[in-house]
This record gives structure tokens, sequence and C-alpha cells, in this order.
């Protein structure tokens, strides 16, 4: 009985070496930072040598401060209109480069490049061909007899489609390579069976091909959610929250308040509300998985 015992707590001390590396990191990384942030979050601290604590105060003064609902309401309007937008053209490739057309994988490398190239330089490309005076889409849109076309990034009503746009753009080779990976693994006896019974072209891609993909649907639509309600760089290097507020988005304010206010308590109790935002909507969709993750 020793020596089986022996070799389980030795079995045990195995496993745990295996997980330890990764629940340190864990710890170090997430855990500890996240609970400093809340404690954070009811202090008031100027990065000085004043530490003091105030409660909910950052709380109150957040919801009523109109930078707050206004970065909160560009987050959702970011968020609603990129995500679906991202999965349906990141599908829609996907399934156009899974057939044998000539030249796909150059159309694959070319779709995924924007995803590997520098965010600095995606935005200095977006602004010039949305230029107000010189860019190419304005230029383009005054030929077509357009009398006063958009301003664009520089103004409070486009500037966020133009973020929005550049976003898609940016994103979509990526997620459209982890469908393209969705759909190779399809059986294609399944299409063969469908062609044999009269079925579509879209009668198979409504009923086999969405069904088929919906785990891998499910992980994009998580994957885009959280990536939309922490974007920061591409609206950061594009618009810097402007002009006015009309780009200004959580994560935006957060950096504001922290670094160029010194708010850090404020700007913690922000990125709180934040985190526990993305904690329910992920805990939601992951409550609807049962419900529509499976194959019909």
């Amino acid at each position: 009985m020793k020596k089986i015992s022996s070799r389980k707590i030795r079995n045990n001390l195995i496993a745990y070496s295996f997980i330890a590396p990764n629940f340190i990191g864990y710890l170090i990384f997430t855990l500890i930072p996240v609970a400093c942030t809340l404690l954070l979050s009811l202090c008031e601290w100027n990065a000085g040598d004043q530490f003091w604590f105030v409660g909910l105060k950052n709380y109150q003064r957040m919801i009523r401060n109109s930078t707050f609902r206004i970065s909160l309401s560009n987050t959702l309007y970011y968020a609603v209109a990129t995500v679906p937008a991202t999965m349906v053209l990141s599908l829609l490739l996907a399934k156009l480069l899974n057939m044998p057309i000539r030249g796909r994988t150059l159309f694959r490398s070319a779709l995924f490049f924007p995803h590997v190239a520098a965010v600095v330089a995606i935005a200095a490309v977006w602004n010039m061909l949305f230029q107000p005076e010189m860019g190419p889409v304005n230029m383009l849109l005054t030929s077509l007899g357009v009398a006063n076309p958009p301003r664009w990034a520089a103004s409070t009503d486009w500037a966020m489609p133009v973020v929005i746009l550049a976003s898609i753009w940016r994103n979509v080779g990526y997620y459209m390579i982890i469908y393209l990976a969705g759909l190779q693994g399809i059986p294609g006896e399944l299409y063969e069976a469908a062609r044999m019974d009269g079925a579509s072209g879209w009668q198979s891609f409504r009923r086999i091909t969405i069904p088929m993909l919906t785990p891998i649907t499910f992980f994009v639509s998580i994957m885009l959610t959280i990536s939309c309600f922490k974007v920061f760089d591409l609206i950061y290097t594009m618009t810097e929250g402007g002009p006015g507020r009309a780009t200004n988005v959580l994560v935006m304010h957060i950096y504001q308040s922290a670094f160029t206010e010194y708010k850090f308590g404020y700007a913690s109790a922000v990125a709180m509300v934040l985190f526990v935002m993305v904690l329910v909507i992920t805990l939601i969709q992951f409550r609807m998985e049962k419900k529509w993750t499976g194959y019909m």
C-alpha cells in the first residue's frame, strides 16, 4: 500500500509540474494584476506618494462622466458593426477560396497579409485613402459628380465608419483562415449525398456548411467580441479618439485618464467595468453555445 501511495504522489507531482508553469504565469500576469486593479479602483492615486481609499467614488464619478458614456456607446457601436460584418465576410471569402480556382494560394496570402502588417502602416494607408482634400476616395467621388464628399476621418459622423472598415479589412483575412480550416474538415461525402438528393448550392451551404461550422463560428464570435471591446491601437494611430470624441472608446478613455490626466484610480474603475462587461458577454455566449453550436 505504501508503494502504491508513493507512486500516486509521484504521479500527482509530475502532473502538477506540467500545469505549474501555466498556472504560475496566469497567477502573475492575470490574477494578481486584476486584483490590484480592483483595489486601485477603490483608491485615489496620481502616481505620486499619496494613496488613499475613496470607496466607490471613482465609480460614481465614472457614471456622471459624459466622456465615459460616449466611450461606452462608441465601443458598443464599433463591436456591433464589426463582429457580424467580419464574420460574414470571412466565411464568404473562405468559401470562395476553398474552391478550385486559379491563384487561390496567392489570394489567401494577400488577404491574410493585413493581419500581420504593422498597425501604424495600416492607419497611414487608410488615412491617405480617405484624406478629405487629396485622397483617392474623395477624388473618385468628385469625378463621379459628388459635390461635397464626406470628410471621413476628419468628420464626427464618418470617422467611426472609416475605423470600422479598416478594422474589418485588417481582421477578415485571419478569420478567413480559421473558417478555411473548418471548411476543409467537412467530409466531402456530405456534399456528394446532398447533390444526389437534388440539393442546390445554397441548400448545401445552409444545411451542411453553416451547421458544420458552428463550433468555428462560436470561437470566432468570442475572439472578435473580446478584440472589439479592447480595441486601442488602430483607433489611436488613425484618429486618437477624435475628431472630438467621435471615436473615443473605453480603452482610449482608460489610457487618457491614466497616462494623460494621471487619474489611476478612476482609470482602474473604468478598466474593471470593461472587464466585467467582457466577462458577462463571454459567459452569455458560452451559455448559448449548447443551443446554437451543433449539427442540424
